[in-house]
């Protein structure tokens, strides 16, 4: 899908976000362990919720929604999804659930942006300790439950957050079964998992922290459980209300999961926390230098359109990233419309300020795209950006909550 943008906006009004796609996510595929009612809520309208709700259709789960409440219920599952293509990462976190409820799970290997090296090694480790065996093909992946252990201690070679999130959900249907992990991540979406899970009668302690304890049970009860606020959604339009010289009121969004905050108060941003909501007065940027990490550093996930806001700001910037090798996909887009960005490895430098002109842009994946879009918004003429669906993936109602707030943006 194709968007053109007429850029100068400068945006004004209120935005809510939606559910966050990175708890969703997590949080359907621990629907498997319940064969009870589930309802949830703030689930939100994204092209990766909608493939994992047909994964977990294909597999035997039955899905209702009235209004704004989807609920999951099921009698029988189906381990063999191998028919299904995966068009998204978190499909693997299904594996373990349906290897455990069915025996013997098959899924294709999972699909995701292109923007690094995102192997799925330490979710099998960790399979293979909690007694799984685990056989990776060309195009597929199979697991097959053997025997469950009394205790497991597995420490995780990196704080992956896909293969905390997947040992939490298996763990906690392994009655028989206490697991340790460590080096655990620590964002704020394993958080929810975990409440989510513990709502309906799991065990599990320490998410949050680098360790986590799980007492795998044998039963689990009803449950109506409400989705916490995308943090990420919120940060991409904190930075499109600064580059922007915007008022934005944004709502929805708990202010402990905003760690990034801090950060955008340093370097000049007037922005203000209450509760649920954030505020974001016009401001004056200065230079600044940073580097991703693994929750509570600062989320890759935002580093593309930080990017955006670095071209702003007054002097220059370093932006490092440690994460994704291949998160750098903006900086080309950015150089057509004006940008002074020079990257050595996993570093960019970027001189600032810098006016954007308008120009034709490529989406390549989803913070990427969202990089290139804050940047049309605030160029000079009018923008395309090819492949702007992408963001469907990830921000709920992008464009009409975008138009809202004054973007003059037509699909």
């Amino acid at each position: 899908m194709r968007a053109a943008i007429i850029g100068e906006t400068k945006v004004r009004g209120e935005v809510e976000v939606g559910g966050a796609k990175n708890a969703s996510l997590p949080i359907l595929a621990a629907v498997l362990v319940n064969s009870k009612n589930i309802n949830l809520k703030r689930l939100p309208s994204l092209a990766d919720v909608d493939e994992m709700l047909k994964l977990l259709s294909a597999s035997g789960v039955k899905i209702l929604r009235k209004d704004d409440i989807f609920s999951f219920s099921y009698s029988e599952l189906k381990g063999d999804l191998s028919d299904i293509p995966s068009k998204i990462r978190a499909s693997i976190l299904l594996l373990g659930p349906l290897a455990l409820k069915t025996g013997k799970a098959v899924l294709s290997y999972p699909g995701g942006c292109n923007i690094g090296k995102r192997p799925i090694d330490i979710h099998i480790q960790g399979l293979k300790k909690l007694g799984f065996t685990v056989d990776v093909e060309e195009e597929f992946i199979k697991a097959e439950f053997l025997k469950a252990p009394k205790e497991v201690n597995i420490k995780l070679p990196f704080p992956s957050v896909g293969a905390t999130e997947h040992l939490m959900i298996t763990s906690s249907m392994m009655s028989e079964t206490t697991v340790c992990l460590s080096n655990c991540a620590m964002e704020p979406e394993i958080v929810d998992l975990q409440r989510f899970l513990n709502s309906m009668g799991a065990k599990i302690d320490g998410a949050g922290t680098p360790n986590i304890k799980i007492k795998g049970v044998s039963s689990f009860s009803n449950v109506d459980f409400k989705i916490m606020g995308d943090r990420i959604e919120a940060g991409t339009y904190i930075i499109l209300s600064l580059i922007a010289n915007g008022s934005l009121i944004i709502n929805g969004i708990d202010r402990k999961f905003l760690n990034y905050v801090d950060f955008f108060q340093r370097i000049g941003a007037q922005v203000e926390t209450e509760k649920s909501r954030i505020i974001v007065k016009p401001s004056k940027i200065t230079s600044f230098k940073i580097s991703t990490a693994p929750y509570p550093g600062f989320p890759t996930d935002l580093q593309p359109q930080t990017t955006v806001l670095a071209c702003k700001a007054n002097g220059n910037s370093i932006i490092m990233e440690n994460i994704f090798e291949n998160r750098f996909g903006h900086v080309e887009e950015l150089i057509k419309m004006g940008a002074a960005i020079k990257r050595n490895g996993n570093i960019i430098e970027v001189k600032g300020p810098k006016k954007f002109k308008a120009a034709r842009l490529i989406g390549k994946d989803l913070r990427e795209t969202a990089a290139v879009t804050l940047a049309a918004i605030i160029a000079e003429g009018k923008s395309t950006i090819e492949n702007f669906d992408i963001l469907f993936r990830g921000y709920e109602k992008i464009a009409e909550k975008l138009q809202n707030i004054g973007v003059n943006i037509i699909l």
